[in-house]
């Protein structure tokens, strides 16, 4: 927590301009008020200690290396893999592959054809040739002894006691001791993912092309790890070496290896609580915050750009239109069958857009129908102004079904137009806007000061189901959700019972107070209200959250709120409303967003 003249001072800064001021008498008056206190020097202010000039992230920097999956445990003699009928002994690699299929049995992904048949390509490779000779189909191949031996494994891990268990939880703090943390810059930070992932099967978003394929061991000879040139190296594990050891401080990775199924590059990051990342978010916020300012003018140079001469701004405006509408994504060229046919705005075909001069009673409506980021399906309906309907199809005149709808314009036009628009502009910048102005809008309207807690926090959820909605961040229905519901309502209706008692109570406790008019039957019925107002209180905060649960069944709420909602609006919100900020950030979140927690006055404004 900030002194509290630091406070003072720094949010009176935030508050008053659209970018933190960096005069150094501001900041030679806030280094003395945080002098002025025992307490930890505060993160947000370590960035100013710590700039750095011409791209330079950090000038020390040291940590142990990632932690690598254990190899592989074989079978025990007694779980059998069968082939036509007939127990096979597989060779350990050959074997370790099966498992990976084995675990997943009951799982939907088990059933796709593209899965089966990918996994059986990578598998047989993984055979020697005696086994290849032997097993050509993956129907007569029989993994149930496999699957029930992992099935009962992890039955009987949640069954341990509760002394084994907290043997495990000790070993894991262990590891995490040791490759956790790195030493950055005289400060000792939290590494986010510093665990590499096992080897499996590959599943991918959706109907991915490649789910199934094998995702191959990491090794050190993989891995490239980035550290001082003056810190101690990490040692790799005995007997391997790194593929390279780097000194770039310009970047903030710690290790590096490319995965073998999309060939993309994987990183071991620091954790989202860290300096640098704070300081990162920070300022995305601020950039986002910054649009707010111009997005007027580039509102109207978009909508003047709608009846250019040039078929290449028309479009450029239209897509830039849908971008700051409907908080689309720009999109990205990636290789023909290397990923799910997933488009973006700038990627949109002729088939991925339905018009309609009327629909529904309004005028100018244009049906949306692909699939978005992560296989996630895209469909709306929306009217959109004249010009931008006239433009379409004039854009859709004479194409095929797959041809590209805006067939002048790319990603990379685009971002350079953006960028030409404000500094640092890109689509997501105003996804980013678009999100936090729309929850800012959504609190005030929804929030009604005299409600209690659980109401209000009902409130905010609704106002981040609006933003969710925006930026289509859907979910599938759990698995689990009817019978969580169920036992919800169970509570509840023993909740309403109870009220009925206590009711019954009251009533006998106001009639005995009125004849009798002595101290015991007044202090019963003071009794009896307070118990009375308890229930009335929980049965409503019950109800409160069968609603939220409703309401949220298909809405992931926590991409929103942890990647495009400036957490600054939602402390604001909370210190102005007297909402307890673990409420609506649980701890990982509040570590994440703590500059923010800091930093931000209930008169904060996006």
């Amino acid at each position: 927590m900030w002194p509290r003249g630091c406070r003072r001072l720094l949010t009176h800064v935030l508050a008053s301009c659209t970018r933190p001021t960096w005069d150094p008498k501001v900041w030679a008056r806030l280094r003395g008020a945080c002098k002025a206190s025992t307490r930890a020097t505060p993160a947000v202010f370590r960035w100013e200690e710590d700039h750095y000039e011409d791209g330079v992230k950090w000038k020390f920097l040291e940590h142990k290396g990632p932690y690598f999956a254990p190899p592989y445990e074989p079978l025990p003699d007694d779980v059998t893999f069968y082939y036509d009928g007939k127990p096979v002994k597989l060779s350990p690699g050959a074997e370790e592959v099966a498992t990976f299929y084995g675990k997943m049995l009951d799982h939907e992904y088990a059933t796709k054809e593209a899965f089966q048949k990918n996994f059986f390509v990578d598998w047989r490779e993984q055979m020697t040739s005696e086994e290849q000779k032997l097993i050509k189909h993956l129907h007569k191949c029989d993994f149930s002894e496999i699957h029930k031996y992992f099935f009962d494994r992890n039955e009987a891990r949640k069954a341990l006691p509760k002394e084994e268990k907290q043997k495990l939880k000790e070993e894991s703090n262990k590891i995490q001791e040791e490759y956790g943390f790195c030493i950055l810059d005289g400060h000792r930070e939290k590494i986010g993912n510093f665990k590499i992932e096992p080897p499996g099967l590959f599943r991918g978003r959706g109907d991915h092309p490649k789910m199934g394929m094998l995702k191959l061991r990491i090794m050190p000879e993989d891995v490239i790890i980035n550290c001082s040139k003056e810190s101690k190296i990490p040692e790799p594990p005995t007997g391997h070496k790194w593929k390279e050891i780097r000194s770039d401080n310009t970047v903030t990775w710690l290790a590096s290896w490319t995965e073998n199924i999309q060939s993309s590059i994987k990183y071991i990051m620091l954790n989202p609580s860290s300096k640098l990342k704070g300081e990162k978010d920070w300022q995305k916020y601020e950039t986002a915050r910054q649009l707010k300012g111009v997005v007027s003018d580039i509102r109207a140079q978009y909508r003047v750009d709608w009846k250019s001469r040039e078929m290449k701004k028309r479009q450029r405006a239209v897509a830039l239109y849908f971008i700051d509408k409907l908080a689309l994504r720009a999109g990205n060229e990636k290789e023909e069958g290397e990923t799910a046919d997933t488009v973006g705005c700038c990627s949109l075909r002729v088939e991925h857009i339905q018009l309609y001069p009327e629909l529904d009673g309004q005028q100018y409506m244009v049906e949306f129908d692909f699939l978005g980021k992560d296989s996630i399906r895209y469909y709306n309906k929306v009217p959109v102004e004249k010009e931008v309907f006239k433009n379409l199809k004039l854009f859709m005149e004479n194409k095929n079904p797959d041809d590209d709808l805006f067939d002048r314009l790319n990603t990379t036009i685009l971002n350079k137009h953006l960028q030409d628009l404000m500094d640092g502009l890109t689509a997501k910048v105003f996804r980013t806007y678009n999100a936090s102005i729309t929850l800012q809008n959504q609190l005030k309207e929804l929030t009604n000061g005299e409600d209690n807690v659980a109401a209000k926090i009902l409130s905010y959820n609704r106002a981040n189901r609006a933003v969710a909605l925006l930026c289509n961040h859907q979910r599938a229905l759990p698995k689990t959700f009817e019978k969580s519901m169920q036992n919800l309502q169970t509570k509840i209706d023993a909740k309403e019972q109870q009220l009925k008692e206590a009711k019954k109570e009251l009533k006998s406790a106001k009639a005995d107070y009125k004849a009798k008019k002595n101290e015991k039957s007044k202090k019963e019925l003071e009794k009896k209200k307070k118990q009375f107002a308890r229930i009335e209180e929980q049965l409503m905060k019950l109800k409160l959250q069968a609603t939220d649960k409703e309401e949220n069944k298909q809405i992931a709420l926590g991409t929103s709120k942890l990647n495009y909602l400036d957490p600054r609006i939602s402390v604001a919100w909370c210190k102005k409303y007297g909402v307890p900020i673990e409420k609506i950030y649980n701890k990982t979140q509040r570590d994440k967003f703590a500059w923010a927690i800091d930093m931000t006055s209930e008169e904060f404004e996006f």
